[in-house]
């Protein structure tokens, strides 16, 4: 018994930050997809096969017993598949998972587009078909995802992998279910728990693109310092104003006026610049080149590093940004709204050669 999955990236269109403080996201799944392989075992085993090598351990109605200290490379899927077991509430059979890596830039630096929440998701669901549950596989990607992340983070890169295309999301609250988690019921607390707030937007009818600056960021890291520099009202001053510019720009992916939808993703951008040193020297360079291009971007994400996302009126628009870009060493890529999680019909062979080598 196997199955086969992936699910792609994401990229934040509007409302980093404001989404932590109860604000509105706009997030865009992406390309490259992350491929994953999950079979059952005869035995209560379970093996975590990634790209750094594999993680044992033995399955129970509390988590995994790992056989050693959790890598940091693990840390995300060890750890959902530790409440996976903890909301199945019963001993269960073994299996083995292998997640592909997730793509990356020039250097072999992370391109900053959500692959930590992409594993969660991929884990979630992988653990879910093989213990034949029925919880909501994003509710619990949501939950793994904040307790790796030490609560920080809003979960909407976990969203976008979940559910693809152009969403509108607002943070989740997990609280609820991370105590039910540590003190028993979790399975109960996961069936009873609100539904997750997002929805699915029209495809843009903008043409998009990305560009990597060449430097990696800590999300974490950068969240925490934002939140020490602003105070409670700050932050809801901050909110209205990244909403009504999100309302704005989800107006503007729909078509109509580019000047327009120009100056409301120029003005986000600006308004994120409020909250600290979040842009970089490189994505100043690229805001810059695509301006000079009559294109529009910003940031996306928490900033400090990554990237920026990029719209141009049309594909040949886009196509000319993107050869200017990679001219003065940028690594771009063009975006399209992609699926969420689904499964596959033929996995990657990469991912069964790692099993089989541990069958």
């Amino acid at each position: 018994m196997e199955r086969a999955l992936s699910a792609p990236g994401k990229l934040f269109v509007s409302g980093e930050y404001a989404v932590l403080w109860g604000g509105m996201s706009r997030v865009a799944a992406v390309a490259p997809r992350t491929a994953a392989l999950v079979r059952r075992r005869p035995d209560a085993r379970v093996h975590v096969c990634l790209e750094e090598g594999t993680l044992a351990g033995s399955a129970t109605p509390k988590g995994v017993r790992w056989e050693r200290e959790v890598p940091p490379g693990f840390s995300f899927v060890a750890r959902t598949l530790d409440e996976a077991l903890r909301a199945h509430g019963r001993q269960s059979v073994g299996f083995e998972l292998a997640i592909a890596p997730s793509a990356v830039g020039p250097g072999g630096l992370k391109l900053g587009m959500g692959g930590s929440a992409c594993a969660t998701v991929l884990a979630a669901d992988a653990a879910r078909f093989i213990l034949e549950e029925r919880f909501d596989t994003l509710k619990l990607s949501l939950v793994a995802h904040a307790l790796g992340q030490g609560g920080k983070g809003s979960g909407g890169d976990v969203a976008a992998s979940f559910a693809g295309g152009l969403l509108r999301y607002r943070r989740y609250d997990t609280s609820a279910l991370l105590a039910a988690s540590s003190a028993g019921g979790f399975r109960a607390a996961l069936l009873e728990a609100p539904s997750v707030d997002v929805w699915r937007l029209p495809a843009p009818k903008l043409a998009m693109a990305y560009a990597f600056t060449g430097e990696s960021a800590s999300t974490r890291v950068l969240i925490s310092q934002v939140e020490a520099r602003l105070a409670e009202s700050g932050r809801q001053t901050f909110v209205e104003r990244s909403d009504a510019l999100g309302h704005a720009i989800e107006e503007g992916l729909g078509g109509g006026d580019f000047q327009v939808f120009s100056e409301a993703v120029t003005a986000q951008q600006r308004l994120l610049q409020e909250l600290g040193p979040t842009e970089t020297e490189s994505m100043r360079r690229v805001l810059a080149i695509a301006a000079s291009y009559g294109c529009a971007g910003k940031q996306s994400g928490a900033g400090g590093g990554d990237g920026c996302i990029l719209f141009a009126p049309g594909v040949d628009v886009r196509a000319e940004l993107m050869k200017g870009l990679e001219s003065r060493g940028f690594h771009t890529m063009a975006l399209e709204a992609e699926p969420g999680l689904r499964g596959e019909a033929q996995p990657d062979s990469r991912l069964r050669t790692w099993l089989d080598a541990h069958a």
